[in-house]
């Protein structure tokens, strides 16, 4: 009986730690990608899942997301001066956007929150619909977000304050010519620790090139 009221308080200890609130911390997350087209679904077997490692302090956020077919990309996000950075390696190529929602860009988006919560790591997540139209795609997602964690993410910023929070898990249908695609993306760890500030540099990469082409990064 003293062993069972042990694991009891043990375990609401640990949950209610992962809960704590979080303003600077490492994010790890797996991306994978399918398709019902047999040609894309090969394409997207070669790749394979992707990592992203997020490094967040305050209102800036670091993600590097690592990938076998263009390389590793670099995203830095600066939440107070709504700036966007993001640099490709194996390109040398950078590209700079601001990342303020304005009322034209919102009215492309039909957001909605979900009746669902989805609890991942320890952290509850609320459930949030959202259906855009781009670039000649249908894209429909389905996210999960904490307010417990103080990162930002690239998807959820160009929302402005329609959704609250980090996703700590995502999918998202895309249509496009009548193929389908499917890309989930879920946080498999979070660890609380010192980051540096060198990591939120907002100065390009010596060497690289910039480029106003965003979509092609």
């Amino acid at each position: 009986m003293k062993n069972l009221l042990f694991a009891l308080v043990l375990t609401f200890t640990l949950s209610g730690f992962a809960q704590e609130a979080m303003q600077e911390g490492v994010i790890t997350s797996k991306q994978s990608m399918s398709s019902d087209s047999e040609q894309m679904q090969a394409q997207l077997a070669m790749i394979g899942d992707m990592k992203t490692t997020t490094y967040f302090k305050g209102d800036k956020t670091r993600s590097e997301t690592s990938n076998v077919m263009s390389g590793n990309t670099t995203t830095i996000l600066n939440g107070e001066t709504k700036e966007m950075l993001m640099f490709l390696e194996n390109q040398k190529l950078y590209a700079s956007a601001s990342i303020e929602a304005d009322a034209e860009t919102m009215k492309n988006f039909q957001i909605t929150k979900g009746d669902e919560t989805k609890t991942v790591l320890g952290y509850e997540c609320q459930e949030y619909n959202v259906s855009v139209e781009k670039d000649g795609a249908t894209v429909v997602m389905d996210i999960y977000v904490t307010d417990k964690i103080a990162a930002m993410n690239q998807q959820v910023a160009q929302m402005g304050s329609a959704i609250k929070g980090f996703p700590l898990y995502m999918k998202i249908d895309v249509n496009q010519s009548g193929m389908n695609m499917t890309i989930t993306n879920e946080v498999t760890e979070i660890k609380k620790e010192t980051v540096s500030e060198d990591k939120f540099n907002m100065t390009p990469p010596e060497g690289y090139k910039k480029t106003d082409n965003l979509t092609g990064m």
